[in-house]
């Protein structure tokens, strides 16, 4: 059992709870990395750079940005093979990452606060005050000077506004940030880098109310009872086209 529990955590639960038992108790190795999960990575990394570079007081160039994006992309082929999709190879996608880095590059910047901020606070019943006795962690992406909580994704496809004002992640940062600093956010932001045939940058605005807050706790309580009970199934969708755990998943008996 973890001693703690992420948004990231409380989604793949919902999304596949033997994918969850395989990742986060097993702790299985992982034969390769879909290309999209590393392609999300090196973007966020080479923003993080970014912001973090303007925190200390120097001008970050578009050239070293994007020397910073091969060498993470370097080391996540090290790191493990990359599994592309069909019709996708590495120099497709480092193109697109090239070229959307560049027009975030050259938008206009906000004062930053801090990035990759991690955080700890234990997970509340926003009305009650029930404590559920085991934290929330994580690590928000971006804060900018005001107070906006700034989140980074990368999609094929254009997020739908709905999907935003449901995100459970937006709903963690946003409630860790209220608990910690006894205010709201001013503003929460998704920054969706959409890998199309011409990359483009989509902002939304959301904010959480009380009521949000409380639906979290529900959803996180549900899913603790379910870790702790041991209920881990397969749960068969277009998720497991491409999913690491496809062999154990298939060789799974019900232990």
């Amino acid at each position: 059992m973890k001693d703690h529990l992420s948004s990231s955590q409380i989604s793949l639960y919902m999304q596949c709870s033997l994918k969850y038992k395989f990742q986060y108790l097993d702790e299985l190795p992982k034969p390769f990395k879909p290309s999209g999960l590393a392609f999300g990575s090196v973007i966020h990394s080479a923003i993080s750079w970014f912001h973090k570079e303007r925190m200390a007081g120097r001008t970050p160039t578009l050239k070293r940005l994007l020397q910073i994006l091969e060498a993470d992309w370097f080391c996540q082929k090290v790191e493990r093979e990359i599994r592309y999709r069909d019709r996708e190879d590495e120099m497709q996608l480092m193109m697109l990452a090239r070229e959307m880095l560049a027009q975030y590059f050259h938008q206009g910047h906000n004062g930053v606060r801090g990035s990759e901020i991690p955080f700890t606070v234990p997970l509340l019943n926003p009305t009650t005050g029930e404590e559920m006795g085991i934290n929330l962690e994580g690590f928000i992406d971006l804060l900018e000077s005001d107070d906006t909580i700034v989140e980074f994704k990368t999609s094929a496809q254009t997020m739908d506004p709905r999907d935003v004002e449901e995100h459970m992640q937006l709903t963690a940062y946003s409630y860790a940030f209220e608990l910690l600093h006894q205010r709201p956010p001013k503003l929460i932001k998704l920054v969706n880098f959409v890998k199309a045939k011409k990359p483009k940058i989509m902002v939304h605005e959301t904010m959480r109310q009380k009521e949000d807050y409380q639906r979290f706790y529900y959803l996180a309580k549900q899913v603790l009872k379910g870790i702790k009970s041991q209920i881990f199934f397969p749960r068969p969708s277009f998720w497991c086209k491409g999913c690491e755990y496809e062999q154990p998943c298939r060789a799974w008996n019900g232990n």
